[in-house]
Parts: structure tokens; sequence; C-alpha cells
């Protein structure tokens, strides 16, 4: 290996554990199957996986990615059928081509004249989505409206039923995307991130976190009888860097911090349960005779207490609402109507704040946490749901479909003074506070999807905005939805944010 290409690739701070991931590349790289250079480079590629992070440095060079062959360094796995495949990516250094390359490519053999449909982020910043039809054939491209000229970029590249679908985006902003029909790739392909140098007298580097490859449901898949796996992630909120603690071939949903922050409490199959991130076991947690519990579940801000919402046989199966102590017990019933769903407690611990169903309209309601008369908060047509307290008690925060979209709203805890505070294109589901009361968390679902439905499996958006209104960015790209983040998800200190997605696992 020529070791002038390693100093120009690697700064000293990278750790001897990841140059000797470097060293040993035949072997697979994280979530890869393996890495190859492609076509004829002058210097080899090579790639490296850091696990704590669960990021990737790739290096490649070759002449260029275009014309009818394609020479460039491939980290790949083998996939069939449909799949998403999602990346956060950036250049590593200012290069010497304008159109050196990053990012997916998709191609149904490892031969430099292959056909292939690929996701090009260029050094100049140009968004390409390139595509050869046949073996041999001259690459054709259908640029982005979106140029990304040092960018921290998001890359997305999805077979969906034969169609091909680029979104792409700043850090931070919202997806464009665009589809590519009439390309016809085999079944099974060779899927992967990329880097071509555009110059092969140079190597060029590429890093790449937040990488995700998402299997979807099958076409034989019925919502609520059939589930996908669930992923437990973790979020820094300053760097948007998302990690995977957990992984379940069923349905987990909805986690909450402890109040110390050691642990996640998740609903999965009725049950909850507590998972230790020191030591990543998870231990079901004693709720006696609640064992169809849904996602609707909250700490007490003190941490002592648990609010669930269970399916109680002697209500016809309907959510009623229950605490139980944060260790496990007896749960003592609250509401005494149905369905209602938990969403949280007053700072104070005196009052839960829960959806209910009365008369056919879902409304937000509150109820003495000590049982009690329940008190009818909203009143305006279309769904209410997800009600949570400031860390003050100041306001309840909520979602509302009364404006033609879901959006998120606030209001004074005796439900007088109803504000909107988002309005925007999106459905706005399930607003968290932060512990310091300054940013609010929530969930954004596609226009196309019903206003008053938050399904499970779709290309979701958590963003993140000033708590009273103003710009909100994206925080993470997810493939999830119901109960990707339907309780409050804010680790205590305020620096993390836990949420589920989903894919197919084995």
């Amino acid at each position: 290996m020529n070791t002038s290409i390693l100093r120009r690739l690697f700064t000293p701070t990278l750790s001897l554990a990841l140059f000797s991931n470097v060293i040993g590349a035949q072997n697979p790289v994280g979530i890869f199957d393996a890495q190859t250079d492609v076509g004829r480079v002058r210097s080899s590629g090579f790639a490296s996986y850091d696990p704590v992070r669960q990021a990737y440095r790739v290096a490649g060079s070759g002449q260029n990615m275009w014309g009818d062959h394609d020479d460039f360094h491939f980290v790949w796995k083998r996939m069939t059928g449909n799949f998403i495949l999602s990346t956060r990516a950036r250049f590593i250094g200012a290069g010497v081509e304008a159109h050196r390359k990053i990012g997916w490519t998709i191609r149904p053999s490892l031969e430099s004249n292959s056909t292939h449909v690929t996701a090009a982020l260029h050094g100049d910043g140009l968004m390409s989505l390139q595509f050869r039809r046949t073996a041999g054939a001259t690459t054709e491209e259908a640029k982005s409206r979106d140029s990304l000229p040092n960018a921290d970029a998001v890359i997305q590249l999805e077979r969906r039923d034969g169609v091909y679908i680029m979104s792409v985006a700043r850090f931070g902003d919202t997806l464009a995307t665009q589809e590519l029909t009439g390309v016809k790739l085999p079944d099974t392909v060779y899927v992967g991130l990329f880097v071509c140098a555009h110059n092969d007298t140079v190597v060029e580097r590429g890093a790449f976190s937040n990488v995700r490859i998402t299997t979807p449901p099958r076409p034989d898949f019925v919502a609520y009888r059939d589930y996908l796996g669930s992923n437990l992630e973790v979020l820094d909120v300053a760097t948007g860097n998302a990690t995977i603690v957990n992984q379940y071939k069923g349905s987990f949903q909805a986690p909450n911090w402890t109040h110390d922050g050691k642990a996640l409490i998740y609903a999965q199959e009725g049950h909850l349960y507590r998972f230790d991130i020191a030591s990543h076991s998870a231990d079901v947690i004693n709720t006696a005779f609640a064992t169809r519990n849904n996602n609707d579940h909250v700490l007490s801000f003190d941490g002592r207490m648990i609010a669930i919402s269970n399916h109680a046989p002697e209500d016809s199966g309907v959510s009623i609402v229950y605490t139980v102590p944060e260790s496990g017990g007896t749960p003592k019933r609250i509401t005494a109507k149905g369905p209602s769903y938990l969403h949280g407690w007053s700072p104070d611990g005196r009052w839960l704040v829960f959806t209910g169903q009365r008369n056919g309209d879902f409304d937000v309601y509150k109820i003495p946490a000590a049982g009690g008369d329940e008190i009818r908060l909203t009143t305006a047509h279309g769904l209410d749901d997800g009600p949570e307290y400031t860390p003050d008690g100041s306001y309840i925060y909520f979602n509302s479909a009364r404006s033609g979209r879901m959006q998120i709203w606030r209001m004074r805890p005796d439900g007088s003074g109803q504000q909107q505070i988002t309005n925007d294109g999106f459905n706005n589901w399930f607003p968290h506070i932060s512990p310091d009361g300054k940013q609010m968390v929530y969930i954004s679902f596609s226009p196309t999807v019903a206003a008053d439905d938050h399904p499970f499996y779709k290309h979701v958006l958590l963003r993140l905005m000033p708590v009273g209104g103003g710009p909100a960015r994206v925080i993470a790209y997810v493939y999830g939805g119901q109960g990707t983040i339907n309780v409050p998800s804010w680790s205590p200190d305020g620096k993390r944010l836990a949420f589920v997605s989903n894919t197919t696992m084995p």
C-alpha cells in the first residue's frame, strides 16, 4: 500500500483501531458485505468504519463515473427487491476536481460498464441522478434542482417497484425529490457507497454518517397485522449524528428516557421494557394485569411514576389510563371512560393530560393524577391529540387538525389562549418540549398522508424549532411514523433524543 496516500487520507487523530480496519479492508465494513475498486484505478481505494459513531470513511481514485464506463471505489452489499438507501455525506478536504463524486450507486455487477442508477454529489455541489440504461451505453443524468456546494448533504436513493427515487437536501432542510423510470435493473443488485476522484492521479475522500439501508414492507404486508423490525436510535441533537443502540425483528415503539438518563422505556407487544443503555439489555417492567399497553406511556417529571394506556378487557378493549410506580407494580385506574390515550404529566405531578374520544370526537382532556373528574380542554371540530406540558407548567402543547392539516398548537393549562404554532405544508404531530423549555421537536408526515392519521412505515422528518414558533430545521430523516416519537423523548440533559425507525429484519 502506498504510504504517501495513507498520509493524505488520514489525519493524525485517527485511532490505531481505525487504521487497522483499513489494513483489513478485505473484511466486511460495517453493514456492508465487502469493498472493491471498480474499473481501472491507479491507486487502490479503501474504507473504514467507526463503530462508536457508526460512521464510514471511504477513499477512492478513478478517472470518472461517466461515459460508457466507471472507475471508483465501492463499499457494497447485495440486495433484492425494494429498498431505501440513506446517508449524510460530505467530502473530506478541498479536493482537486470540481466533479469528484460521492454518494450511492445501484449496479447489477461490478463490471466497469455495468448498467446502474447512481445518486452522485459532485465536488462543486451539483446533485445528479445518473444512470446507464444498457451495459456500455453512455451515461445520462437528471440534475437535482438543489445545488449543495460545500454541503453536509443528505442523500437518499430508493428503489420502489422498478422506479428509482432520489431525495436530497443540505442537512437541516427538507428533501427535494425526483423519480426515474424506464431503467431496468435485475431484482438482485449491488448497492453501496462510492467515491470517485474524477482524476486518476489523486485519491479523494468522503465521510458518511447516519447510514441506513431500509427494506420496506412486502406487497402482501397488512398493517396492524404485520410489523417491520425496529431500530432504537439515539440522536445527538447538536451534531445530528444518530446511532442504533438496539434492534428487534418485531415492533417496539415510543421510547422515554428515565429520570437518571441511564435507560429508555418502550412498549413492545403489550408490555413495557426498560432498556439499559450501558449494558444494552432490556428487561420487562411488571405492570401486573396491564399486558395490552399501547405506545402512550409517560414518566412523571420526578421519574417516580409511569402513566400508561392499557386496552382493558373489562372495557371492551378500549384504551384506559392508569398509573404505576416506575419500578413496576399494580396499576391504578385513572380514567373512567375510554378510549383515553395518555400523553403527559404536569410538572408538579398533580395532573395527567390525555386524548379522549367522547361522542365520536377526539379532544384533549386533563384529569387529576390521583383520580377524579376529567376536564375537557379543546372543543374545536377535528382531531386534537398529543398533549404535553412545558417544563414550567405554563402551557400545554398539542397537535390539531382543525385548520385542515395537522399542526402544532398550544394553550394554557385551563384550555384558554389556544394558539397555532406551526403552519406549513406538512402534517405535524406530537410536540415534545426540551427540558430547558426553549425548543420543541415534533414529527412531520408528508401532505399525502391524511391529516388525522399517523401511520407506520412512511418517510418522516423529525424537526426542531423554538418553543414559541420560528424557523424549523430537520434533525433526522427517518423511515418510521407510528411509534417513532409518540411520547416525550428528550434525555434529561436535553442533549439527546430517542426515537424508533423501522425496516424488515431477518
